[in-house]
Order: C-alpha cells, then sequence, then structure tokens
C-alpha cells in the first residue's frame, strides 16, 4: 500500500513537473515564433531594400523612362520570388515543431524524450543560422539599429570591417566604432533623421573614419524604418562601400583636369555635358559654364562636317586622329585632331560620345609655312642658271636638279645610278676626288675647280663647280653640296676674244702695211703707164710693161680691200653688189687657196639685184665659209675643190660654198647656229662677225 502511494505521489510529482516543462516549452514556442514573425518581417523589409537598392543602381544605367519601368518589375519578382522561398521554409520548420509541441502536449502520462527535444532544438538552430547565413551572404553591410543608434542585428561584412567579432557587436553602440571627427558622417546622419522619420527612408553618401584605422571610407547608404504597430521602433541600414569607386573617381577628375588635351562628353542631341579645362581654354571661353550653355553644332564650321563624324562614330568603336575645324569664342578656327567613341547600353543605342581633342592650328601653320618654304627652294633651285648637286658621305647622288637635263642631257632618273667622277674626265678626275676629300673631312669650307663632265651626247662640257659641306644638326659634315655653271661656251668666247684682239692686232698692222705699200704701188703703176705709152719701145717691153701694171693695179686692188676690211667702223647698211663682194673675198684668200692646191669653180649668175647690208659683215661671213671649207679639205686631203654659187631663188639672194672635205657630223648639225659653238681644235675655226 505504501509502495503504492509512493508510486501515485512519484507519478503526480512528474505529472507536476511534464506540466511545467511544457508551459516553458509553450512560452519558449510562443517567444520563438514571435521572434520568426519579427525575422520575417526583417527579412521581408532587408529583400525590399535590396530591391529597391537594385533598381536605383540601374537607374542611371538604363536609357529610356520605358526601360526603366521596365526594372521595377524585375525587382519586385526577384523580392517575391526570394521572400516566398524564405516563408516556405520556415512554414515548414514551424509545422514540424507545432507538430513536435501537439504530440507533447499530448503525451500527458510519459515526458517528451530526448530525440523529440534534440530534433526541437536543432529546428530552432538551424532557423536562426539559416537567418545568419542569409545576412552574411551579401557582400553589402547589413545593419539592424535602435533609433538610439543601437546595433541590434548585423552581418559578417559588418564585423570583418571593424574586426570585431559578432558577439562583441550586439548592443553596442554604432558610435563606438567611428572616429570623432573622423567625417561628415554624424553630421549628415543629424540632418537627414528629421526627413527620415517623415517619410521613413532615406538614400545618402557618408564618409567616416572607422576608430583604429586611418583610412577614409565613402558609403553609399539606404535605410529603412522598422515598423511595430505602426511606430518606428528601428532602422535597417544596407550600406556599400565605394571607397575605391571614389578614389578611382577622383584620380580620373585630376586627370580629366589636368589633361592638355581636351576632353568633351556629349549627347547624340548635341547637348554637352561636360568638358575639361584645357578645351574651356582652347575654345577661349571663361568658364565650363559658358562652354555647356552651347550646342555642338554651334563650335563647328561646317555642320555637315559634324554630322558625317556622328555618323563614322556610330559605324565604328573608335575613330582616331580625324582632323575637324571648331569655332573660337571670338570666331577665329582652330584646326583639331579628334579621338571619340561611342557609348551604347545594353541594346545597342548610343547613349553619348566622348573623345578628346589637340589643338593643332600652330602645327598646321608651322606645316603651311615649311609647305611655302620648301615650294620656294624648289622653285628657286628648279630655276637656278646653275646645275646642284648633292651628294652623301659615299659619293652617290642625293639630290640633282633639273638644270642637269640641260646641261649634261641626263634625266634625274638617270642620276641615281650615277657615282661622283663616272662622268669626270680622266685628267680631272684626281683633283676633283681630292677636293670632295677635303671637303668631306673638313680640311675646306669652300672651293671652285673647273671639271670636264662628258655629255651624253659623248661632247666634253667644261662645269665650274663650287664644293661646299653638307652639316647636321650637329655640325657632323654628311655631305657635299656641289652648285656648277656651264663656262664651255663663255671659255669658246674667252678664245674668240683672244681670236679677235689678235686679228685686230692683225688688221691694225695689216692697215699700216697696206697704207706703207701704197706709196710704192702708187709709183709702180705711174712709172709703167709712162714707160708703156712712151715712144720706141718694141712690143715685147710693152706687154712686160703691162703685164706688170697689171699686176701693179691688182695689189693696189688687194691693199684697198686690207684697207676696207681692217678699217674699224659701225656697221653701215647700203646698196650692194653681192657678185663684186664675192670676188672681193675670194681676192683675200686666193693666195691661201693657191699654196694648199685647192681648185675654185667660182660661177655667179649675172644680172642679181642689189642688197641692202653691211659690206664688210658680208665679207666677213663669206670669208669664214670659204676658210672653213679649205679646213674641212685639209683635214682629209692634200688637195680640193670648192664651188661658190651665186644666184636668185623668187625674192630671195642664195650663195653657196660647197667643197668635198670632211663634212659636219650628224650630231653637230641642230647646233650650228648656237653662238659659240665650233668643232674645230683650239687655235682654230673663223671669227664670227658681231
Amino acid at each position: 500500500m505504501h509502495e503504492d502511494n509512493q508510486r501515485v505521489q512519484q507519478a503526480a510529482r512528474r505529472s507536476t513537473q511534464h506540466a511545467d516543462k511544457r508551459a516553458v516549452f509553450s512560452s519558449r514556442f510562443e517567444q520563438f515564433e514571435k521572434r520568426q514573425s519579427e525575422l520575417w518581417r526583417l527579412t521581408f523589409v532587408v529583400l525590399f531594400v535590396l530591391a529597391l537598392f537594385f533598381a536605383w543602381t540601374s537607374w542611371g544605367s538604363v536609357s529610356s523612362l520605358a526601360h526603366r519601368f521596365a526594372v521595377l518589375p524585375i525587382g519586385l519578382v526577384v523580392l517575391i520570388l526570394l521572400f516566398g522561398i524564405y516563408v516556405w521554409k520556415k512554414t515548414q520548420e514551424l509545422s514540424e515543431l507545432r507538430g513536435l509541441m501537439r504530440g507533447m502536449e499530448h503525451r500527458d502520462e510519459a515526458p517528451p524524450s530526448d530525440r523529440q527535444l534534440d530534433q526541437l532544438f536543432s529546428l530552432i538552430s538551424r532557423s536562426q543560422q539559416g537567418y545568419r547565413d542569409l545576412i552574411d551572404s551579401f557582400d553589402d553591410i547589413l545593419l539592424a539599429l535602435s533609433l538610439d543608434g543601437q546595433i541590434r542585428a548585423a552581418n559578417r561584412s559588418f564585423s570583418d570591417l571593424v574586426d570585431t567579432p559578432f558577439q562583441q557587436i550586439i548592443g553596442k553602440s554604432i558610435a563606438d566604432f567611428l572616429q570623432e571627427g573622423s567625417g561628415d558622417g554624424a553630421e549628415l546622419v543629424g540632418r537627414a533623421m528629421p526627413r527620415f522619420m517623415e517619410r521613413r527612408q532615406w538614400t545618402g553618401v557618408v564618409q567616416v573614419r572607422l576608430k583604429g584605422q586611418g583610412t577614409l571610407f565613402y558609403f553609399d547608404c539606404v535605410a529603412h524604418a522598422m515598423l511595430r504597430d505602426g511606430e518606428i521602433h528601428g532602422i535597417t541600414v544596407l550600406a556599400r562601400d565605394i571607397s575605391a569607386l571614389r578614389k578611382n573617381e577622383a584620380r580620373f577628375t585630376e586627370l580629366f583636369e589636368s589633361l592638355q588635351e581636351g576632353i568633351y562628353i556629349t549627347t547624340p542631341d548635341g547637348t554637352i555635358v561636360d568638358v575639361n579645362p584645357a578645351l574651356v581654354r582652347m575654345l577661349g571661353y571663361d568658364s565650363k559654364e559658358e562652354v555647356l550653355k552651347r550646342r555642338v553644332s554651334e563650335i563647328f564650321v561646317d555642320r555637315e562636317e559634324r554630322k558625317n563624324l556622328k555618323e563614322e562614330v556610330e559605324r565604328q568603336p573608335m575613330i582616331q586622329g580625324r582632323e575637324i575645324t571648331l569655332i573660337r569664342k571670338d570666331g577665329t578656327s582652330i584646326a583639331c585632331l579628334n579621338t571619340a567613341a561611342a557609348v551604347r547600353d545594353n541594346s545597342g543605342r548610343v547613349l553619348r560620345y566622348q573623345g578628346a581633342l589637340m589643338d593643332i592650328t600652330e602645327r598646321r601653320e608651322m606645316e603651311r609655312r615649311l609647305h611655302q618654304q620648301q615650294e620656294f627652294a624648289r622653285r628657286l633651285v628648279d630655276n637656278f642658271p646653275d646645275l646642284i648637286l648633292v651628294l652623301d658621305a659615299a659619293a652617290h647622288y642625293t639630290f640633282v636638279s633639273p638644270r642637269c637635263k640641260e646641261v649634261l642631257g641626263y634625266e634625274i632618273e638617270d642620276t641615281q645610278s650615277m657615282k661622283f667622277g663616272g662622268r669626270t674626265h680622266p685628267e680631272d678626275l684626281p683633283a676633283a676626288e681630292s677636293l670632295y676629300q677635303d671637303i668631306m673631312t673638313g680640311k675646306q669650307n669652300f672651293a671652285s675647280l673647273e671639271i670636264r663632265v662628258r655629255h651624253k651626247t659623248g661632247d666634253w662640257r667644261r662645269i665650274r663647280f663650287n664644293f661646299s659641306p653638307l652639316a647636321d644638326e650637329k655640325g657632323n659634315i654628311e655631305g657635299v653640296v656641289l652648285s656648277g655653271r656651264d663656262v664651255t661656251d663663255l671659255k669658246r668666247l674667252e678664245e674668240q676674244l683672244i681670236q679677235a684682239e689678235k686679228l685686230a692686232a692683225m688688221g691694225q698692222m695689216l692697215a699700216g702695211v697696206a697704207h706703207e705699200l701704197n706709196n710704192p704701188l702708187t709709183a709702180i703703176l705711174g712709172v709703167t703707164e709712162l714707160l708703156r705709152d712712151r715712144p720706141g719701145a718694141d712690143d715685147s717691153t710693152k706687154r712686160q710693161l703691162e703685164l706688170t701694171h697689171r699686176q701693179a693695179r691688182r695689189a693696189a686692188r688687194i691693199v684697198q680691200n686690207l684697207l676696207e676690211f681692217s678699217r674699224p667702223a659701225s656697221p653701215q647698211k647700203k646698196p650692194l653688189d653681192l657678185n663684186n663682194l664675192l670676188e672681193r673675198t675670194l681676192q683675200l684668200h686666193e693666195h691661201s687657196l693657191r699654196r694648199n692646191n685647192i681648185e675654185v669653180d667660182f660661177r655667179l649668175q649675172h644680172d642679181l639685184p642689189g642688197v641692202v647690208g653691211d659690206a664688210n659683215q658680208l665679207i666677213q661671213v663669206f670669208l669664214n665659209l670659204i676658210t672653213n671649207a679649205e679646213q674641212a679639205i685639209r683635214e682629209v686631203r692634200d688637195s680640193g675643190r670648192i664651188q661658190i654659187r651665186s644666184g636668185q631663188n623668187g625674192n630671195q639672194l642664195a650663195v653657196t660654198v660647197q667643197d668635198d672635205g670632211v663634212g659636219i657630223r650628224p650630231e653637230a648639225l641642230p647646233r650650228i647656229f648656237d653662238p659659240f659653238y665650233t668643232t674645230k681644235r683650239p687655235g682654230g675655226g673663223t671669227l664670227s662677225p658681231p
């Protein structure tokens, strides 16, 4: 009996203990369900904040308003999907918990087994760990704060940032982790709190310094109110660390402001979004704001050029070095090299144009002046009367002026394979090469040398070259410049002048001799005439006197011709007998022709009309022709024949002199009327008439 009472009492105590445990479990389960409801609401708020943050960050990168509003449904769908998955999972866990609790409530006689208790606490632990894993999976900072700044929840990103274990964060004030006067964060929050309490949300950038760290952090924050029964009892904060972005922006801004090239950002409709100070100065404006008020079309000289440039940028990923002309504020134009690219959205539509401009106005002006100088130098060289050659250190021609064709007969292309001295007379080559080496080694700075150079036709031309060094910017001699003048004709002229001086002296001497001969010839003529007409002279004596008288008269005519030919006088045109001039000329040269066994076939047409001219000049021309014919015969034989004819051809009179000598070479025929041209050896030839 006593044992039965003990068993009843023990059963009553166990029942009481079980009831107490059920009450504790029920109370704790109610608290857990309440906490889960709060976690659901917090999770929903966090997901909602994330969706808004996604929409807000995507708003600026989406081009059109229609596309922007298209982003919002996407964010809502993502939000509903994530929240639905979370609610479904938590509902399953709560259903399992409720089942366990109901099982324990209906088992009044037996206490819950250890397995049931372990299962119950495992579900609760998994639920809390799932929540922790959820908020720890975000790279951004998640905080739940009370209105006085006390931290009620935080994720691992915040724990890692402040380098503090999670258990030591909960319950502390957010101010405990910030340096005093570390930035504008506290001031900004103070100014934003009234607006937050009114609108129950706030977005902005906060600048702070954390305790123990000297680095300045920038956070892009989104805050939402946590409500209970319509009242704000806390704040959820989603913060993204944008410090690196701010540093990059600062570097970009510094680079943007300091570049010497003009940087611009414009829109397809022609709005100027931004420019750097260099472009403001380049366009001559006083401030950036003044430039931003302009349209792109207003700073282009040619609007069609801007249209073509726009189309080209849209066709290609980037254009480089495109030259454009812009208008400055004062109305003057500048030339610029433009490098530009188009920025597009995901659909490929152009959002803006951005690029860089380099002012090349001064460079273009320098190029224009350089071109002008080069053109001036080219024209000067092309029209320079002298031949200009440039030799390098290997004595190859690097430049040949166009005068080479006129002086030596070579085209410029023909000289590319030539080397200095290749056409030089062998007798002149050593002196030319020695002078070239003296100039290259700096022994002489300037020198002149007359060189015989072979013409393309084979003739030797006398060229007087001036040698001077060609130096680089450091003064090192890298070549030789030669300016050459063809003095072949000048040399012939000098020879002609020397011959003319000799002939003039001879003429003066002949004039004196002729004058002296006139007196004895006059006496001879008078005496022979008296003796011939003297009575009593036999026929033989008369014939001898007649022959002597006739030869004396002939000698007198020759002396008279010499006097007239040698007498210096200015040309005088008067009517002349052409045949008489030919006879007088032949008389002057008759002795030389007989001495060289040259027969003269002298046939003149009578009754020729008179001509008007200078007798001495015509006699000189005829004398030159006869002398040339005599010399041509003597080159090939010891005797010969000269035919001299006169006649009339229409309204012209013609005199021909023909010989059976060497003749004229075919290559010399085009030049027989060139002044001072001759094929005679030095000392030969005749004197041309003035």
